[in-house]
């Protein structure tokens, strides 16, 4: 029985059936992801959307609020039919976030801070229609080991992490040989918390 067959008998995400499922991202670990869910998907990304956010928001709220951000970029344009998945990740460690990192001397730094320490990323992950928005966020808190200067630089110059949050990728070398624990979601930590994704779409 081929895949094709197989997706045709989940019948507990008939609920999208109706829909044209659209993700608002350029990231490829979150197109690999939704993939692994088995929805046919699209992927839409509309350049310059303003990601600045009120100072005021606690870190939990971040994420979610930037995912909406994204989500109403999208909404003057999109058909009825349409379902759009956007997403925000954020990395937070010693009350500040870091982000993508400008040049591999902010790399090289970020990974210092995070060498030794725990950190927590946060996905933020919105829903929408045009007639309806839903979001939720999901936490995972990660336990790096100590880190020698040389893997550091090592790592950002081999693999070049300057379009992730917190400037490393658990999928790649930095993940197996500084990991030492995951309180959380895997996968949250790449950019989408999957498990939760697929629970609020068969809610949708």
């Amino acid at each position: 029985m081929d895949k094709d067959t197989f997706k045709s008998q989940l019948s507990v995400l008939n609920c999208l059936k109706k829909y044209k499922v659209v993700l608002g991202s350029n990231s490829p670990r979150r197109r690999e992801l939704l993939a692994g869910l088995d929805i046919n998907f699209e992927v839409q990304t509309i350049a310059g959307i303003d990601e600045s956010y009120p100072e005021t928001l606690e870190a939990k709220e971040i994420p979610v609020y930037l995912a909406k951000k994204k989500a109403e970029a999208y909404l003057s344009t999109m058909p009825e039919d349409e379902l759009l998945i956007t997403a925000d990740t954020i990395v937070w460690t010693f009350d500040q976030i870091l982000g993508k990192p400008k040049d591999r001397e902010e790399a090289i730094e970020m990974l210092r801070k995070l060498s030794g320490q725990v950190h927590e990323v946060i996905t933020g992950v919105c829903l929408t229609t045009k007639e309806k928005m839903v979001s939720f966020a999901a936490t995972s808190s990660v336990h790096f080991a100590e880190l020698e200067e040389e893997e550091i630089i090592y790592y950002v110059d081999k693999y070049r992490p300057f379009d992730k949050a917190g400037s490393y990728g658990i999928q790649e070398w930095i993940g197996y040989v500084a990991v030492e624990s995951i309180n959380g979601s895997f996968y949250n930590v790449m950019g989408l918390p999957v498990r939760l994704l697929y629970q609020q779409l068969k809610n949708f």
